[in-house]
């Protein structure tokens, strides 16, 4: 690439046009124009690509280069490709790992870690899977999915008094039965 199309590319990622890979609807000759319907459902980051800062977006990230940042993601989903490198914060709902992740992930569902993933730090999340030969030293959390309204200890015993309409209740053990 020579210096006139490095100035244009860097020109046009600063505009928004042509980031990070994004380039269906782009029209290259009208440099600030994006039609309507330009629709992306993810973004990658390439192999040759390295990105020093915090990165904030809301649609599914893939990771091919490196990244030495925090990254969230609302509502979205992150993949570290096998020769991505991310080291720092990541928070998305679910996140793929196949290269090097060296930081805390907090994800509001799923983790997976394939065989390819060299992965240092803490994991919080609902679900985690590890595939057998991934390299792995963590610390995790697994959120308990919300249960049931419990029902407070006074109800509960309203519920077992016996009153004038209700019969007692009588347990009977296994050895009872018996006899």
């Amino acid at each position: 690439m020579n210096e006139s199309q490095q100035k244009t590319s860097f020109y046009e990622m600063v505009k928004g046009v042509y980031m990070l890979g994004k380039s269906k609807g782009v029209k290259k000759d009208d440099e600030a124009a994006v039609s309507p319907d330009f629709v992306a459902e993810q973004t990658v980051i390439g192999e040759h690509i390295s990105i020093k800062g915090g990165i904030k977006g809301k649609e599914d990230l893939v990771i091919n280069g490196s990244v030495n940042g925090t990254i969230k993601l609302g509502g979205c989903h992150l993949t570290v490709g096998p020769k991505g490198q991310v080291e720092g914060e990541i928070h998305a709902d679910n996140v793929t790992i196949s290269g090097r992740v060296s930081g805390n992930i907090k994800a509001l569902d799923k983790v997976e870690i394939t065989k390819e993933a060299d992965f240092n730090g803490e994991v919080k999340a609902k679900r985690i899977s590890v595939e057998d030969g991934a390299y792995l030293k963590a610390v995790i959390e697994l959120e308990k999915d919300a249960e049931k309204k419990a029902v407070p200890a006074d109800k509960l015993a309203d519920q077992a008094t016996p009153g004038p309409d209700k019969e007692p209740l009588t347990l009977i053990s296994e050895t009872d039965k018996r006899k």
